[in-house]
């Protein structure tokens, strides 16, 4: 009889964590993130701040969308329509354009609904999640370039709707869009103001950056349980065969309309804070393009991989403005003159680097790391051990 030999523990497949080396990273990044608006505001003032205002939001945006296209392999062209859902939200609940159509709402609040903000981001994740779970369900049956035409379709119609729902009842006032939004506070503190802690000014973009980059930090730590859950290899199962997975057991239904709704209700979160941050929000702020651009983050970055999805993400909302502000200059520098003007070339440039990732990096500037991969590197660090 063949006797069973025991596992040595330098065989198994399973990492060792290099715990000095995780904290190390860890402080690093922790570092780095606190003391960004400082510097950069330091170097190129509080626009640049601004900027990077900007790039947490869209890493909020990228990382919902990750949820649907990169976790469940489902095709998302709309996927902005729950950004404006979020933003709309905050503008109805948080403004006086309500109190001055409605007259019950006047009488009810003259000044004008103020929702405390707390209150008002669950409000708007559970609405997009609704209306996420409203775009999936006729959607079940339909799986790539089909999904993608209606999601695109789904995109549209929220925006025209944003657009003309200022008549016969003025709900988002049509194009001209809901100014007088309340920004966030917390009792008498408000992130519109400038405070000073132990001498140190914080401008109103420092107080949003650190605001959204908490907002960032809850959203990873959420996707991350998510893809190593039950849930998340459900929906990896999906992504690679439906049919087998359908087959395995997995209630595929189900577990297409959670992410669906998982992923909108990152971007009500996003839009959320978008409308507060900016104080006021109309229809052109959620076009096709800004679809594009967020799809675009999961791409570029690496689908299914958090870490990728934000680099790409930042480097999305980071780069169009770098490329704004320098592109005359440098042709002045050159030249002596502006020869082509400074918008067509931050797109020639724009665009050109995305080609080239994605004729060098087809997976990705951070793609994940593939199980054979990992199953290699493990391989080839045991045999280094039992040398």
């Amino acid at each position: 009889m063949t006797s069973i030999q025991p596992i040595e523990p330098s065989t198994t497949l399973i990492p060792e964590k290099n715990r000095t080396k995780t904290l190390t990273v860890g402080i690093i990044t922790a570092a780095f993130v606190i003391l960004a608006p400082f510097v950069i505001g330091t170097a190129g003032g509080n626009y640049w701040v601004r900027v990077l205002d900007f790039a947490m939001l869209y890493v909020m945006l990228a990382l919902g969308l990750n949820v649907v296209v990169g976790f469940a392999g489902l095709l998302d062209l709309g996927y902005i329509a729950f950004y404006a859902v979020g933003a709309y939200t905050t503008a109805l609940l948080s403004s006086p354009h309500l109190s001055s159509q409605f007259e019950w709402i006047a009488h009810l609040a003259p000044g004008g609904l103020h929702i405390p903000f707390l209150l008002i981001i669950p409000c708007a994740m559970a609405i997009a999640a609704i209306c996420g779970v409203i775009l999936g369900a006729p959607t079940l049956r339909l799986r790539g370039d089909y999904l993608a035409i209606v999601t695109l379709g789904f995109g549209e119609i929220v925006r025209i709707f944003l657009n003309n729902l200022d008549r016969p009842v003025n709900i988002t006032n049509g194009p001209k869009g809901i100014t007088g939004i309340d920004p966030i506070h917390v009792g008498d503190f408000s992130l519109a103001q400038t405070h000073s802690f132990f001498g140190l000014s914080i401008p109103s973009v420092y107080s949003y950056y650190y605001v959204f980059v908490l907002c960032a930090l809850f959203v990873i730590w959420v996707c991350t349980r998510l893809q190593h859950s039950r849930i998340g290899r459900a929906w990896a199962a999906i992504r690679e065969d439906e049919i087998a997975a359908k087959a395995m057991g997995i209630n595929t239904r189900d577990v297409k309309l959670l992410a669906f709704a998982m992923g909108a209700s990152f971007g009500g979160l996003s839009g959320a804070m978008f409308g507060a941050f900016q104080g006021f929000v109309s229809p052109e702020s959620f076009t096709l393009p800004e679809s594009i651009v967020v799809l675009a983050c999961v791409v570029l970055g690496g689908m299914g991989h958090i870490p990728g999805v934000i680099l790409g993400a930042v480097l999305l909302a980071v780069l169009p403005e770098f490329l704004r502000s320098t592109m005359g200059p440098l042709q002045n520098l050159l030249f002596g003159h502006e020869i082509v003007d400074t918008e067509v070339i931050r797109q020639l440039v724009y665009a050109l680097a995305m080609v080239l990732i994605m004729l060098y990096r087809s997976e990705g500037l951070w793609p994940a790391p593939k199980h054979e991969d990992k199953i290699a590197k493990l391989s080839k660090r045991n045999g280094k051990v039992r040398a």
